[in-house]
């Protein structure tokens, strides 16, 4: 095998296709972010579209579930899914680990599910603000920004960027990737607020589903 053929048969193992990690349903993809998350201490993530997944209410990601099911036409294996889901939860309240988490406004507006679940699923991101591990800003929609509010992406441990797109989730491992994925997170928290502020655009996001 040349070196180019080497090069090329790692970046492929680096993708994995959606096509392929759903031909069981999503309860196997939760249950191995389970087991990544269980082996890592720091986690950085930005979100753009929707609540992180680590932040999550029952309902609400059963929504997610359901809409990437009917979309991809995998397996049905809705509350599984949502079970691992939420079982990885339990480490935000676990010492020695810290989750930055940074999300776009946007996304606490986004109907991806009834109204009602939405306002539920704002409850809850309020009511865990406050959990030591988490560090949780807020991009507001007005605020300047050095670079476009693009695709979600984690950062695990500065060991692995992991990003998803419409046909594939990639995993990525060379340290120049890696410290892009973590410029852009850094330069996207520039624009973030936290605390107090953060916690007026939540309840501003909660009075308006309320209102709709």
């Amino acid at each position: 095998m040349t070196t180019d053929q080497q090069k090329l048969r790692a970046f492929e193992s680096q993708i994995r296709p959606w096509q392929s990690q759903l031909s069981s349903g999503h309860r196997p993809v939760q249950e191995n972010w389970y087991a990544t998350i269980e082996q890592t201490r720091v986690v950085h993530a930005w979100e753009e579209s929707i609540i992180d997944g680590m932040l999550q209410t029952a309902d609400y990601a059963r929504h997610i579930f359901l809409r990437y099911a009917e979309m991809r036409s995998s397996p049905r294996d809705t509350d599984a899914a949502v079970h691992a889901r939420l079982k990885r939860q339990a480490m935000l309240h676990q010492p020695g680990r810290k989750f930055h988490i940074l999300m776009w406004e946007a996304a606490l507006h986004s109907l991806i599910c009834p109204p009602a679940v939405l306002a539920a699923q704002l409850d809850h991101l309020a009511s865990v603000m406050d959990v030591d591990s988490l560090e949780l800003g807020v991009v507001p929609l007005r605020a300047p920004l050095k670079i476009p509010a693009a695709n979600s992406f984690l950062i695990l441990d500065n060991r692995v960027a992991v990003t998803e797109d419409w046909h594939a989730e990639l995993w990525l491992d060379d340290a120049d990737t890696i410290a892009t994925y973590l410029k852009v997170w850094n330069t996207l928290q520039e624009s973030a607020v936290y605390g107090t502020e953060a916690q007026s655009i939540i309840n501003r996001a909660r009075r308006s589903v309320s209102s709709s």
